[in-house]
């Protein structure tokens, strides 16, 4: 009999751990970015030059990302890579969305190559010597299997210059 009591005061337990709130991390919300991805497909046909930074003289993936996120937000992103990656923050690849950052592991070592992605699998990019800014599908089997992770840019905030000082 004393059993009951106790199976009973186990089961209530249980009940409240269950109706516990559970600390989770959401995925910060990712800004309209249509004005973003109209100024990236403007790159589109631009030469890939390694180290490249401005669409006049061509640019590399990591240089793409760069001059894209500053001509289209005013952000200031690093200027390779592995840095943008370390930069942004990390989201599932079941959030993306347009304008979020795609990577990929290009030369045997994490985050090595860098794109835009742009909705519906496809992501617009820089992609080696000798080619041109382009849109390809994350799911062919050259980028499924190089895929790296995602990250998502947040919004630059505003100065705080309108703040008045107390006496």
């Amino acid at each position: 009999m004393r059993l009951i009591p106790l199976l009973f005061a186990a089961c209530l337990s249980l009940q409240a751990c269950a109706q516990l709130p559970f600390q989770t991390v959401s995925v910060p919300e990712a800004p309209d970015r249509s004005a973003l991805l109209l100024d990236a497909m403007g790159y589109i046909g631009t030469p890939y030059v390694r180290g490249g930074n401005t669409g006049a003289s061509g640019l590399d993936c990591s240089g793409f990302v760069k001059a894209v996120f500053e001509q289209a937000e005013g952000i200031t992103l690093p200027r390779s890579a592995y840095e943008q990656a370390h930069a942004t923050v990390e989201i599932d690849r079941a959030d993306l969305q347009p304008g979020d950052l795609v990577f990929f592991n290009t030369l045997r070592r994490a985050f090595s190559h860098v794109g835009i992605y742009l909705g519906e699998g496809r992501f617009i990019h820089a992609p080696r010597p000798g080619a041109q800014v382009r849109i390809e599908g994350m799911n062919s089997s050259y980028w499924r299997t190089r895929f790296n992770g995602a990250r998502r840019v947040l919004p630059a905030k505003p100065p705080l210059s309108n703040v008045s000082s107390r006496p």
